[in-house]
C-alpha cells in the first residue's frame, strides 16, 4: 500500500512540475563499487566496569556495534558521497545507576592499506527506561571519499566504525574478554 501511495505521489509531482523534478534526479549509474564498511573488531564493543574486577556483577554499561550498512553515490569524475547506518546494542549492568548513558564512537575513512584519511567522533545516547538492554540506529550522512579523479575506484577505500575506548578497554577487548548482558536469555 505504501509503495503504491509513493508512486501516485511521484506521478502527481511529475505531472504538476513538468520536467523540472525529473531533471533534478541523477539517473547515472555508479561507476564502481562502494567502499567497504564495518566495525573494527577490537573497537566494536565497550564494557565499563565499576572497578578493576572483571566479573559480570561489576558491569556498569556495555555497548556493541551490531551492524554497519553503507550507501554511496558516484558517477563520472564526481566525488563519492556516502552515508552509513549503524546499529548498536546497549546494556545496563548490575552496577549501572543512570537511566541514560552517552557513548562516544568514531567513523573513519581510510585507504584499504589502513591509512586513516579522516576520523570524526559522534555521541549516541542509550535510554534504559524501557529495559536494561536497548538498541539504537544512527545514520551518518555526508561522508566524502577523497578520490583524486574518475580513475580511482571507491573500492580502494573503507569506512570504519568503533567506540572511543580507553587503553584499558582496548586491552580488555584484545584479550578476548566479553560480557553480553543478554547471554543465557
Amino acid at each position: 500500500m505504501r509503495i503504491s501511495v509513493l508512486f501516485v505521489a511521484f506521478g502527481m509531482l511529475a505531472a504538476c512540475g513538468g520536467g523540472e523534478i525529473a531533471e533534478s534526479f541523477d539517473t547515472r549509474r555508479n561507476v564502481g563499487a562502494c567502499p567497504t564498511a564495518g566495525a573494527i573488531y577490537t573497537a566494536s564493543r565497550i564494557v565499563e566496569l565499576a572497578d578493576e574486577t572483571n566479573s559480570f556483577s561489576n558491569i556498569t554499561y556495555t555497548g556493541e556495534v551490531v551492524d554497519v550498512r553503507m550507501y554511496c553515490r558516484y558517477a563520472g569524475g564526481d566525488p563519492v558521497s556516502a552515508e552509513i547506518e549503524i546499529d548498536f546494542a546497549f546494556g545496563k549492568g548490575p552496577q549501572g545507576t543512570e537511566r541514560t548513558k552517552d557513548y562516544t564512537y568514531w567513523v573513519a575513512v581510510a585507504r584499504r592499506s589502513g591509512k586513516v584519511l579522516n576520523k570524526e567522533f559522534f555521541t549516541v545516547r542509550a535510554d534504559f527506561d524501557e529495559g536494561d538492554i536497548v538498541g539504537r540506529s544512527e545514520l551518518i550522512q555526508n561522508i566524502l571519499i577523497p578520490r583524486v579523479d574518475e580513475t580511482i575506484s571507491a573500492a580502494n577505500f573503507e569506512v570504519l566504525v568503533g567506540f572511543d575506548l580507553t587503553e584499558e578497554q582496548l586491552t580488555f577487548n584484545k584479550e578476548g574478554h566479553r560480557f553480553r548482558l543478554n547471554a543465557g536469555q
